[in-house]
């Protein structure tokens, strides 16, 4: 028998009967077979349920989306003020939430006190008071609790059934409406470049979504662009991330000619956040745009002055300058004035 399947005859017949016996175990019934097609029942549209967005039309429940942005533009504060705005229903960045649900954060770079103090400065920036958010704010750091979901071995790509699991049942029993993991990267250990396990880690946390009626949120970097402007096609390694996720949005930080435009000094504290490609993207005055602020937590010590206290980064929104502004109604008004008095040259080149 071993001399037998030693040879590459052998071995084939060993492999075409395993095959025979794989098809006669399926059609004697015993085993569920591997797929089959589930015929369409038409049914009254009037009865298809909504679909659950719960934070404008990026954040829905049972999906998983992503957040794509370079390093230090101010993506972590971002998902910080608006898990701060899920949570107490508010519209703190312009946004009406869908309600308030509970929110569950997970960093994988920051060590706990950071993540404190930065949304402790979240709040005080936004005037919310610690009542409005108990119960209902989860907070946990990478370096305190590992959150790998998948990894890569000699196998190949394994998902960490257990951690599935209960991530389902921490996520339900909590009643999580949104979990961010931040970034992606920290939730895994496949390679960033492999599309096929790629696929596999963002599939397992939309199912992980599904299960537990919630949106995860999947915070990941940007590869180098060479001073391009970022899409959401540049996010690093493998394409499938984008292909599997139900959003994706780019944070772009404000250009030179935007900033002259806008009529501001400090560009870099200001940054838009477009979604989809880079075919859909608005004009600077019809983008959604956000500041970095910064917020002194008076943390210094009690005989000394605040501002030895901790200062952190807070995101808040900001309007695109309108060209009306400063102008009042007097002003309006003499503009018109002087039109429908009709004493204008016909010419540019006329003399006056």
């Amino acid at each position: 028998m071993t001399e037998h399947l030693s040879s590459p005859l052998g071995a084939e017949k060993c492999i075409n009967l395993r095959m025979v016996e794989s098809l006669s175990v399926q059609k004697s019934g015993t085993e569920k077979p591997l797929i089959t097609a589930t015929p369409f029942i038409p049914i009254d549209p009037r009865r298809i349920p909504t679909r659950q967005w719960l934070y404008g039309f990026h954040m829905i429940r049972g999906n998983a989306s992503a957040t794509i942005a370079p390093g230090g533009i101010g993506k972590s504060s971002l998902l910080i003020a608006e898990a701060l705005a899920i949570a107490t229903g508010r519209p703190l960045l312009g946004i009406q939430p869908d309600g308030r649900a509970n929110v569950w954060i997970w960093n994988g770079e920051d060590p706990r006190d950071e993540l404190e103090r930065r949304v402790t400065g979240a709040m005080l920036h936004h005037s919310i008071d610690p009542r409005e958010i108990s119960g209902r704010l989860f907070l946990d750091s990478g370096r305190e609790q590992e959150l790998i979901i998948a990894e890569t071995s000699r196998s190949g790509t394994q998902v960490i059934r257990p951690l599935e699991e209960r991530m389902v049942q921490e996520l339900i029993s909590k009643q999580i409406g949104l979990f961010t993991v931040d970034p992606f990267v920290s939730s895994h250990r496949v390679t960033e470049n492999d599309n096929n396990a790629i696929d596999i880690v963002v599939k397992t946390w939309a199912r992980i979504a599904q299960r537990a009626k919630c949106a995860v949120e999947l915070v990941h970097h940007v590869r180098k662009t060479n001073g391009t402007e970022v899409t959401v096609e540049d996010g690093r390694g493998a394409s499938a991330l984008l292909a599997a996720v139900r959003s994706a949005r780019v944070l772009k930080q404000m250009t030179t000619e935007e900033a002259k435009e806008a009529g501001v000094e400090n560009r870099k504290a200001f940054f838009k956040v477009e979604i989809g490609k880079a075919n859909l993207s608005l004009p600077p005055d019809k983008a959604k745009w956000f500041m970095l602020s910064s917020v002194n937590l008076g943390n210094g010590p009690p005989d000394a002055s605040q501002m030895l206290g901790d200062n952190v980064g807070v995101v808040g929104r900001w309007t695109w300058p309108s060209a009306l502004d400063g102008l009042t109604v007097s002003d309006l008004l003499a503009v018109q004035r002087r039109i429908h008095e009709g004493q204008w040259r016909e010419d540019i080149r006329s003399s006056a």
